[in-house]
């Protein structure tokens, strides 16, 4: 019987083994669950993080959010997946063991086994292995878009803090000074200088001015709430945001945006989708080609009298070829489908690669009208609305103005230093929606 497994163990020898192929990636660490599955340490859910309650900082911010963020996770997790889709994408076709027996009366039994392997042609496996590569390409370069993102929201949504912390601060001194007016008028109409209609006034405005206090308190909760969303805090502890908002955004140049253009990830993603199609289209046409299956075994046939006249049973060695033959299904059908997806692709790309450029133009233009906006309010407008604010109260304290025109100029150095911090935002808002378009570096925050 020794004989008879022979030629099985020569085609067995001949099958590639399959820890082979998993040895080609290099597998995460394990760890252990408290009921003894297996976990690799990449596959732990991320961990919430609590920032410190005191000054937070845009670095802290920014580590926090790339830490903690779920979504950045989850993008982690896709291209854990497409390292599997790549080694699954690289396995052989599995051998098929065959045994046969023909007459179950052990005189006239007949016994077969038969190892057969099928053989991929037409290049199937560099094919799907190429397109399994670009899909997990396309998960990198995901993870690396999704980072940019992050780090571009949490720059925009601290500025965005800053912002209300100054127009929480502005209203505050609203206030303050509002009731100083009120006090001065009524001074005034203690003394019979002026009609208690100016006091009334006076209240009206302040009151006013209060209502507008409120309404920054509300911007600041809000603001304070969206940014510690990022790393998974409802709840923010942090007291105040540490920062300059009076800095404004560098204006990068034409060659600079230029260059990053070609790198934007929307463009990258496009590009990877465009060779993952190609690979596909090169799949199914590799698949017009049939697969061949070998067989090698063995047979043992019953006894036969030989010409002495004794009987004995006799192996004999099987080889099998076995072809498809592509009459009825030629993949004709998959191979139009897959090339129409490759056209689309690249119309794809080029759609992505126009919006880009309108989006880019525009981002950069808001940038460029902030900006010059920010400058002017802060060159021109706010020394001069201080000025005259200042003039006015000194002359309505010595009774030279009225409380109107005291007012007047309070509401118009309270509106300009407003003026000012929206343009501030909106310089901010349009740098980080470029910053999102372009992608940014890892230390460009």
């Amino acid at each position: 019987m020794r004989t008879l497994f022979v030629p099985l163990a020569v085609l067995a020898l001949a099958v590639p083994p399959a820890h082979s192929q998993i040895a080609q990636i290099a597998q995460p660490a394990q760890s252990t669950h408290t009921d003894g599955r297996s976990l690799s340490s990449s596959s732990r859910p991320a961990a919430r993080t609590l920032e410190p309650a005191g000054p937070l900082t845009l670095r802290s911010a920014v580590a926090m959010v790339l830490q903690s963020n779920p979504s950045l996770s989850a993008a982690s997790r896709e291209q854990d997946a497409t390292e599997g889709a790549v080694v699954q994408a690289g396995a052989w076709p599995n051998p098929v063991l065959d045994a046969q027996l023909e007459d179950l009366r052990r005189d006239n039994r007949t016994t077969t086994l038969q190892l057969s392997q099928p053989i991929e042609l037409g290049g199937k496996r560099a094919a799907r292995v190429t397109a399994a590569e670009r899909a997990r390409d396309q998960a990198a370069s995901a993870l690396v878009a999704r980072r940019s993102e992050l780090r571009a929201a949490t720059v925009t949504l601290f500025l965005e803090v800053l912002t209300a912390q100054e127009r929480l601060r502005l209203a505050q001194d609203a206030v303050g000074l509002a009731q100083l007016a009120t006090r001065a008028a009524t001074n005034r109409v203690t003394a019979g200088k002026v009609s208690p209609l100016e006091e009334t006034r006076s209240r009206v405005a302040e009151a006013g001015v209060r209502v507008e206090l409120l309404q920054a308190e509300g911007t600041l909760r809000a603001a304070r709430q969206q940014l510690a969303a990022l790393w998974g805090n409802p709840s923010p502890r942090f007291t105040q945001a540490d920062g300059a908002v009076d800095q404004l955004p560098a204006m990068a140049s034409e060659q600079d945006v230029a260059g990053r253009l070609f790198a934007a990830p929307v463009l990258r993603q496009a590009r990877l989708e465009v060779e993952r199609r190609e690979a596909l289209s090169s799949l199914e046409q590799a698949k017009r080609i049939p697969d061949i299956t070998v067989s090698l075994g063995a047979k043992r046939v019953p006894a036969s009298n030989d010409s002495e006249g004794t009987s004995s049973r006799r192996n004999q060695v099987v080889v099998g070829l076995s072809v498809p033959l592509p009459i009825f299904d030629t993949n004709r059908g998959n191979l139009a489908e897959a090339l129409s997806r490759e056209e689309k692709a690249r119309d794809d790309l080029a759609a992505a690669e126009l919006q880009l450029g309108a989006d880019v133009a525009q981002a950069t233009e808001r940038l460029r009208s902030a900006r010059a906006t920010a400058q002017m309010l802060q060159r021109d407008a706010l020394p001069g609305a201080e000025t005259a604010y200042r003039a006015a109260t000194k002359g309505f304290e010595l009774g030279k103005f009225s409380f109107l025109e005291a007012l007047d100029a309070q509401r118009t150095l309270f509106q300009v230093r407003n003026q000012y911090l929206l343009a501030l935002a909106d310089a901010h808002r349009a740098a980080g929606e470029l910053a999102r378009l372009l992608g940014t570096d890892g230390e460009e925050s």
